[in-house]
């Protein structure tokens, strides 16, 4: 397992990443998702990535019965607050109220004192950014959160996070998790190349496209029993990815991967980390065999012109538009 930096911070986070999105605590049973999260220990992932609203809080509860006696030094736990999370007025958003009481939740179901990054699962126009931020701050100096992120935010919501951040001696964010895989790509064009200016990297979800870019899926045919798309849970997420034009372009990519000696499902995370302002690839998984195949894409380097080949094969289907930053596919 490779290591590399969160932004410019010094923490070092496992650049393949364990999440529990859809699968922990809702589409699989809790001793086939603690089974992967002790896969991915075994394999060396010491990074693990949830949120409070994933699952109806059940997911962070899950990994945390599952991360239960590891070393808490040897492990990077993140978490998230936006999405409600109970039927109160105030049980959502980026308020302090919400902020200091999720947290407290998250603590507990996760069965740790603090999270080493703390996330803004989406940025909230109802509240003014600089209590949102003072709130963030107040649990860093509380040492119940070391860092602070944020999810699917915009440049210009980055750009002003930070610069309110330094107006007020606050710590920057170090952070953003967006979707990005090798037909969803629309953070190059504006977030990437701001958070690089300002230190901020990328945590990325759903390297494979929710499971398209594994080639399990074929134009024309029923999606495969026990897939994603088959779970109520998930199949809302991938649906718009299962078209027969896009499912057409991937089909190619199983010859590149085999020249490559790789999986379809590798060189699609493999490719995810080529790019440097990526911190951090996160996969999910329903069976072990899912993370021991993933996690060997981990220090792969791919040549110039297999990513040429990718890119042409491809062709129109890569969505870049700066204005789909968040995915019509991408959860909550």
């Amino acid at each position: 397992m490779q290591f590399r930096h969160l932004g410019r911070s010094g923490l070092l986070v496992s650049e393949i990443s364990y999440g529990n999105w859809i699968t922990h605590g809702s589409q699989v049973e809790e001793d086939q998702a603690t089974a992967c999260v002790r896969a991915a220990l075994e394999l060396g992932i010491t990074t693990f990535d949830t949120a409070d609203v994933y699952a109806g809080t059940r997911a962070e509860a899950v990994l945390g019965r599952a991360l239960a006696g590891q070393r808490r030094d040897g492990l990077e736990i993140f978490t998230k607050v936006f999405w409600p999370t109970g039927p109160g007025v105030n049980d959502r958003g980026l308020s302090r109220k919400h902020i200091m009481e999720s947290v407290h939740g998250s603590l507990r179901r996760l069965q740790t004192d603090y999270v080493d990054l703390y996330q803004a699962h989406r940025y909230d126009h109802e509240t003014p950014l600089p209590e949102t931020l003072r709130a963030f701050e107040d649990l860093v100096r509380q040492g119940k959160v070391l860092y602070v992120g944020v999810s699917e935010w915009r440049a210009e919501e980055i750009a002003a996070a930070v610069r309110i951040a330094d107006e007020m001696g606050f710590d920057r964010i170090v952070s953003n998790q967006p979707q990005y895989n090798m037909i969803w790509r629309v953070i190059e064009s504006e977030v990437i190349p701001l958070c690089e200016k300002e230190g901020v990297s990328q945590i990325v979800f759903s390297p494979i496209g929710q499971g398209v870019l594994t080639g399990k899926y074929r134009p024309g045919e029923p999606v495969p029993a026990e897939s994603r798309a088959s779970d109520p849970s998930g199949a809302g997420f991938i649906k718009r990815f299962l078209n027969d034009d896009l499912l057409r372009r991937v089909a190619p990519l199983g010859p590149i991967a085999e020249e490559a000696g790789l999986t379809m499902a590798q060189l699609a995370v493999a490719w995810v980390l080529q790019n440097p302002s990526v911190s951090a690839a996160i996969i999910g998984a329903t069976r072990p065999e899912q993370v021991r195949e993933n996690v060997k894409a981990s220090g792969i380097r791919l040549d110039p012109a297999v990513l040429r080949r990718i890119d042409d094969v491809l062709g129109d289907a890569i969505q870049r538009d700066p204005a789909l930053t968040t995915s019509p596919a991408s959860r909550p």
